[in-house]
């Protein structure tokens, strides 16, 4: 196993739910696969998918919800399986 980085694309606002009243996309410990949505980025009200590049599971994210991120700024480890 061996650990992959998520980034962030775009420098903007980091949320894990598609809407405030919504779950999470994904909880830390979750497999996910790859495509699955892991969160969003919002510039300008306009917002990105950041989806997972590969099977793994979320060891943890490394930004709270709302937390503004640049691009290129680590967001999430997964680890891959």
């Amino acid at each position: 196993m061996s650990d992959h980085t998520v980034m962030s694309p775009i420098p903007g606002v980091f949320y894990r739910k598609p809407s405030p009243d919504q779950e999470d996309y994904v909880k830390e410990g979750q497999h996910v696969n790859a495509g699955d949505i892991l969160c969003l980025i919002e510039v300008m009200k306009n917002f990105y998918e950041v989806k997972a590049e590969t099977n793994g599971v979320i060891e943890r994210f490394c930004v709270e919800n709302e937390d503004v991120v640049d691009a290129g700024q680590q967001i999430a480890i997964l680890r891959v399986e």
